[in-house]
């Protein structure tokens, strides 16, 4: 079980929050043209959730080598070649998420320094924003498990 959750990780977490946002989503569109009162709080969740569901998506995309990328340069090239662009896709996608989990963790920081809420929950804002960090992590977590899939099974 506990290794099924590992697997699919950004899967079980990806469709809760999406049941989530058209859960509440649905309920404003309710309120709105039933009695007339929007409730601006479900916005403001919707909102930051989507952001949480796009990394996962990214997450997801590394671990099964389904992101997006032009090959016809790529496969047109030498083996050598290939192995060349592969580390530096590497070395770039981890360069890119360290930093970003870099920033994410000072804009935490910061907002949880500057005790920041929300405008509609009045909640810390560091809720929302904490994974930024916390999935960039993750995010290289898979990329590092994919290079180590594919240098295992002679894919590079």
């Amino acid at each position: 079980m506990v290794k099924f959750v590992c697997e699919r990780f950004e899967e079980l977490l990806g469709s809760i929050l999406l049941f989530v946002m058209v859960s509440i989503a649905f309920i404003n569109v309710i309120t709105r043209y039933c009695i007339k009162m929007s409730l601006s709080w479900t916005e403001e969740l919707t909102v930051n959730l989507f952001v949480w569901v796009v990394m996962l998506g990214t997450s997801f995309a590394f671990r099964n080598n389904t992101h997006l990328g032009v090959t016809m340069l790529h496969d047109a090239l030498p083996k050598w070649a290939r192995r060349l662009c592969y580390i530096l896709f590497l070395a770039i996608s981890i360069g890119f998420f360290g930093t970003l989990f870099y920033l994410g963790v000072t804009e935490v920081r910061d907002e949880i320094d500057l005790e920041v809420t929300t405008e509609s929950l009045a909640i810390p804002v560091w809720w929302y924003t904490i994974a930024t960090p916390a999935f960039s992590l993750l995010i290289i977590i898979r990329i590092l498990q994919r290079a180590w899939h594919d240098w295992k099974n002679g894919a590079l």
